[in-house]
């Protein structure tokens, strides 16, 4: 397996990426306040991000990795792999800006949603490396 490095950022492929994964955020991001109308807020969360993954998953593999001869079974197994790092991520920064962040300075501007949109933000960088060399690594 090729070694990680920051030039991996600055390729087509990560734009790419980034625009499908910003697609996908939407889809998590708009189903979690649906999900908000009937259950609690970390539950939606959750529910949320497995609509995000989904949608991330078959842009990624059409459009991104190029990646449309290889074992779609495998391939889902190694993204969801990389998405529970991702979730873990997504939940624990929702909650620590919520809970902690943003009643400590007076934040009142919509936390659920702007605390939500920071942790859908924060794995989009572990998320490329982890789909590039696991999820539809050749």
């Amino acid at each position: 397996m090729k070694k990680p490095h920051i030039k991996d950022y600055f390729t087509k492929q990560f734009i790419l990426f980034f625009i499908c994964s910003t697609f996908a955020a939407g889809v998590n991001f708009g189903s979690r306040i649906l999900f908000s109308l009937v259950l609690c807020y970390e539950i939606a969360i959750v529910l949320a991000y497995c609509c995000g993954i989904l949608t991330a998953f078959i842009l990624n593999k059409i459009f991104v990795f190029d990646a449309k001869k290889g074992k779609t079974g495998k391939q889902l197994f190694g993204f969801v792999a990389v998405n529970i790092l991702g979730l873990a991520q997504t939940l624990l920064f929702s909650l620590l800006f919520r809970n902690i962040i943003f009643p400590s300075v007076g934040f009142e501007f919509y936390p659920n949603e702007v605390a939500h949109l920071i942790g859908i933000a924060i794995p989009v960088f572990t998320s490329f490396l982890g789909h590039k060399y696991i999820s539809f690594r050749r």
